[in-house]
């Protein structure tokens, strides 16, 4: 039996791969499948890997996808769900890596906790810059049975580290959880979407996931069009909740995802990318966000951010000082966007 299933996007990763990919060999877990998906990247990150568990006992192990052209990162694991046999799935980024005892422990615990639907762990953001690590942590809850007031506070104080997690597989067959087209913010749309669909949480107090800041990656990729594919995920996130019948109940919960995520960050990344951000563009995003939450204003934990209320109104108000001043705030304290 197969208790849990890696899953792993590679695309230009080559200077990486060796390191992931040797951590998942050392893993103390061993009933594991590690599912490589090709990507169509332009260096021989795939021939590395081939190359590198060729006389491994843990080769069986290892399974190579490749789809018919370039998918982006999201799509890529998504083609990968339905080939995954284990009783609980992890994503892995192919240029991070993991403590040898991450699934071990993570798969223990959730079997502890009666088969928890989610278990997560901490992360440890490494820089390659010399920075000393930080470690980021999920929100602090109780574990167990989940109760819609846990799900509210880890709704609304949650970072998505989703490379924490793992995810009973059956659960993401029965809601039908997936990553959106858009290649921007899809790890928040699926660990949303695991959260409100979750009944169980178990958790293990380590940073076992290793995020490598290095530059070129994505979330360093300097890019002034990301905020509509930003934007379009979370529009889908809506369309998907709202199909799935989980809307309504946590709607506070999932206008204030999409106020902070969807809408501040495309703000903020549209400002911090352009080398002449327009007022019109940012007026563009804020009627993006008025004809999707028509009543944000009057969202409970809005209301009560004095600090968003201000930005808001910088914003909204004083856009051309709003303009001047993101960018220096974003450098200052070293944001990715």
């Amino acid at each position: 039996m197969v208790k849990v299933s890696v899953i792993l996007p590679v695309y230009g990763v080559a200077q990486y791969i060796e390191k992931c990919t040797r951590s998942l060999l050392a893993q103390t877990l061993q009933e594991m499948e590690f599912i490589f998906v090709d990507d169509h990247g332009p260096d021989n990150s795939i021939e590395l890997v081939q190359k590198l568990i060729a006389d491994h006992p843990r080769k069986e192990q290892f399974v190579f996808l490749k789809p018919e052209h370039n998918m982006g990162a999201g799509m890529a694991r998504n083609y990968a769900l339905p080939y995954a046999k284990g009783e609980y799935i992890a994503f892995v980024d192919s240029d991070d890596w993991v403590e040898p005892d991450m699934f071990e422990e993570l798969y223990a615990e959730a079997v502890r906790q009666g088969g928890a639907d989610l278990c997560f762990c901490q992360i440890s953001k490494d820089y390659t810059d010399g920075h000393p690590s930080d470690i980021v942590k999920n929100p602090d809850i109780a574990t167990g049975k989940l109760s819609e007031q846990t799900k509210k506070y880890f709704l609304t104080h949650y970072v998505s580290l989703f490379s924490t997690y793992i995810y009973k597989n059956e659960m993401i067959k029965e809601h039908e959880i997936h990553f959106p087209e858009s290649r921007s913010a899809d790890d928040s749309f699926f660990i949303t979407s695991s959260l409100l669909f979750a009944e169980t949480m178990a958790r293990v107090d380590k940073p076992f996931y290793h995020y490598i800041l290095r530059p070129g990656s994505v979330t360093t990729t300097k890019d002034s069009t990301k905020y509509q594919k930003r934007l379009a995920t979370f529009n889908s996130l809506l369309a998907y909740l709202r199909e799935k019948g989980v809307y309504e109940k946590y709607k506070d919960e999932v206008d204030f995802i999409y106020l902070k995520k969807g809408y501040f960050s495309s703000v903020f990344n549209y400002v911090s990318n352009s080398s002449e951000p327009k007022k019109n563009t940012v007026k563009e995003i804020h009627d993006e966000l008025v004809s999707k939450i028509p009543d944000y204003r009057n969202n409970p934990y809005y209301r009560k951010k004095c600090s968003l209320r201000l930005l808001q109104f910088l914003i909204h108000r004083c856009t051309g000082l709003a303009l001047r001043l993101i960018p220096v705030y974003v450098r200052k304290t070293n944001q990715v966007v």
